[in-house]
């Protein structure tokens, strides 16, 4: 029997354990190892919980340590690994934070996951040694964990002076933590280095359909704008930019993470980002170890390269591609890549994405087009519940292949985006995107649709 470690039990690590054991079982010993409390936390989910939106947490915990184990797996929590004998094929762990522990291995799989990032503020330093990622200035919140929501949430409900909330970086997590604080009754400022928002994933005529969305809601955008200092005496008071100074109760900083990968001891094969570099079968640089997850490079196929990607979408995916690699007899499963699928709901505007806008596809080489399209959702006889739709789809002019696709709407159009991340991956044409055989049925959409419609203008 082969002894299979994973080092990390959130998407990927869950995903990959519970695969080895119900296909491979019976032929691995799992261990596990995680340095937090609880596993499967949905982060993407913090917010809709810091907004009451939701009535609790409870459901945004999709796996636990009885499962796990439930199922076959050995499993330690609060046990950071702190380092990793290759050679030997050992893993140095400290069980329970306190009891030092050598585990041998066959196999390891990291599922490491990403922490979040600190720019360089005056003002904002992390505890030593803290994994919850604590701040030493009281109010200064870092967003990844399900510790750090409900100490922002206990926070909130025990300080009803704190009112005026600032949230620095303007990606997804961001956005949604400025809608959620709004939603509480906050003075929301946003703040963000660049001149828009959700800027990796949407072109500006989108990103500025959701800038106008957060303005209507009274979130005052403060972009353009780097955080120079975060002030207080003990608890945040002021953050200041290199163009303004805001009176603040709380900022919460959300921009961005970095890969994991401290384990990797210099041995590993890293990719410019300092993730985990790895293959199609999620193999890393040194035999028998595999990188899944936030740690990990993907296979891009808009690209046609390695990327990184940071998804839980792709975590689980990647999960699944380690464990019947690491788990099987020598069977290869390779990934079929993946394109970055995507969306976000802000209060009533849906938009979705995947694949490469514009602006990233010129940057990648590409002699790039875009064909673009306005319309209802449904025929114009249809008087309630219609709502326009906007589409932009990416493509290259040379080979005519589809790279990437935006929509927006009040409708939920999400749906709609999994044929654009198919077209993506099997590299399907313009032209055959406009004769896609699209039902009809005026309860849905009208006979001649946004994408059919939008692939049909495609005039380059």
């Amino acid at each position: 029997m082969s002894k299979i470690v994973v080092v990390g039990a959130n998407h990927a690590g869950t995903a990959c354990v519970n695969k080895i054991l119900a296909t491979y079982g019976d032929k691995n010993e799992v261990v596990v190892f995680d340095q937090n409390s609880n596993i499967s936390f949905l982060g993407c989910g913090m917010a809709l919980w810091i907004g009451k939106q939701i009535s609790g947490p409870e459901g945004l915990f999709y796996a636990s340590k009885e499962s796990l184990e439930e199922a076959g797996a050995k499993v330690y929590m609060n046990s950071p690994v702190e380092s990793v004998d290759y050679d030997k094929k050992e893993v140095h762990v400290l069980l329970d934070g306190k009891t030092k522990h050598v585990e041998s291995y066959d196999k390891l799989i990291f599922a490491t996951g990403s922490t979040p990032i600190l720019p360089p503020i005056k003002g904002a330093e992390i505890v030593p040694g803290n994994r919850e990622f604590k701040a030493t200035l009281e109010n200064l919140q870092f967003v990844k964990l399900y510790q750090n929501s409900e100490e922002v949430i206990n926070k909130l409900n025990a300080n009803p002076d704190i009112k005026r909330v600032a949230v620095v970086g303007a990606g997804y997590i961001g956005v949604e933590l400025a809608e959620a604080f709004e939603r509480l009754g906050k003075e929301v400022t946003l703040v963000d280095i660049v001149d828009t928002c959700l800027a990796g994933y949407y072109d500006t005529e989108f990103s500025n359909l959701m800038k106008k969305n957060l303005e209507d809601h009274g979130i005052k955008l403060a972009f353009g704008q780097k955080v120079e200092a975060i002030e207080g005496n003990e608890k945040v008071e002021r953050l200041i930019t290199d163009k303004e100074t805001f009176d603040v109760d709380m900022v919460v900083l959300a921009v961005g993470f970095r890969p994991n990968t401290a384990l990797g001891d210099g041995k590993i094969e890293l990719f410019r980002n300092g993730a985990f570099l790895v293959n199609k079968k999620q193999e890393t640089s040194i035999k028998d170890v595999y990188a899944i997850g936030d740690c990990a490079t993907v296979y891009d196929n808009a690209v046609g390269d390695t990327n990184y990607i940071a998804l839980a979408s792709n975590a689980v995916r990647t999960g699944l591609v380690a464990a019947l690699n690491a788990g099987g007899d020598g069977d290869v499963v390779e990934s079929a890549g993946v394109q970055g699928s995507n969306g976000i709901c802000i209060y009533d505007l849906k938009m979705v994405s995947t694949g490469l806008t514009l602006e990233k596809a010129k940057r990648f080489g590409y002699n790039a087009a875009v064909t673009e399209y306005t319309d209802l959702q449904k025929p114009e006889f249809i008087e309630h519940d219609n709502h326009e739709v906007k589409i932009k789809i990416v493509y290259d002019k040379d080979s005519r292949v589809i790279l990437g696709a935006q929509i927006a709407s009040k409708e939920d159009i999400s749906m709609g985006i999994h044929l654009f991340s198919l077209a993506i991956q099997e590299k399907v044409t313009i032209e055959k995107l406009a004769l896609t055989d699209i039902f009809f049925l005026p309860h849905f959409n009208k006979p001649y649709n946004y994408i059919t419609m939008a692939a049909l203008s495609a005039k380059e």
